[in-house]
C-alpha cells in the first residue's frame, strides 16, 4: 500500500525536522503510542495500541531514521510485531521545502501487514494506513502550531442541552 501527500506547517523547517527527531514529540503524535524511547544513533523502540477493524493488538517495534539531511529531508522505517495479529512495517520519505513563512511538508508512505491483519482485506488495511498516516500529521501540525481556533469567538456559549433516546431532557 502506498500513499503521498502535502501539508502547510506554520513553524520554519528547522523546527520541523526538529520535532519529527524528539521521542516525546513522536510520543505524542503517533496514534495509540504508549512508549518511544531511543534516539536518531541508536532507532527508537516503539509500543503503539491500535484496533484495525475486529482486531485490537500492541504492537512493539521499532522505528530507524536515515538519509537525514538538516532541515530538508529524512527517511523513516519502522517495523511492528503484535503477537496473533500479525505485523506490520513500513516506510515514509519526508521532505520540508519552506513556504509562505512556514513549512511545506510532504511525503511518501509505503507499508505492509501480515498474519490476521492482513486477512482483513485491503481496502480495511488502506483506510486505516491513510487514517494512521493523516492523523500523525495533524497530532505534528498541531504540536507545532497550537490546537486549532474555533470559529466563532470567545467560547462563552453553553454547551447544548443534552437529550435522551426519545428527545426528552435527561435530569
Amino acid at each position: 500500500m502506498q500513499m503521498s501527500d502535502t501539508r502547510q506547517i506554520a513553524a520554519p523547517p528547522s523546527e520541523v525536522y526538529a520535532a519529527l527527531l524528539d521521542p516525546e514529540v513522536l510520543k505524542a503524535c503517533v496514534p495509540g503510542a504508549t512508549e518511544v524511547t531511543g534516539s536518531v544513533e541508536d532507532g527508537y523502540e516503539a509500543t503503539v495500541v491500535q484496533k484495525v477493524g475486529p482486531v485490537k493488538a500492541t504492537f512493539k517495534g521499532e522505528v530507524t531514521i536515515t538519509d537525514l539531511v538538516p532541515d530538508q529531508s529524512m527517511k523513516i522505517d519502522g517495523a511492528g510485531k503484535g503477537g496473533a495479529a500479525g505485523f506490520a512495517k513500513g516506510g515514509a520519505d519526508v521532505r520540508l521545502v519552506a513556504k509562505d513563512g512556514g513549512t511545506e511538508l510532504s511525503y511518501d508512505v509505503e507499508a505492509k501487514v501480515g498474519g490476521k491483519l492482513a486477512q482483513l482485506g485491503s481496502r480495511i488495511i488502506d483506510g486505516f494506513a491513510k487514517k494512521m498516516a493523516d492523523q500523525f500529521f495533524n497530532n505534528l501540525q498541531e504540536t507545532l502550531e497550537g490546537p486549532a481556533e474555533e470559529a466563532g469567538g470567545e467560547g462563552t456559549e453553553e454547551a447544548p442541552e443534552k437529550k435522551g433516546w426519545f428527545g426528552r431532557s435527561k435530569d
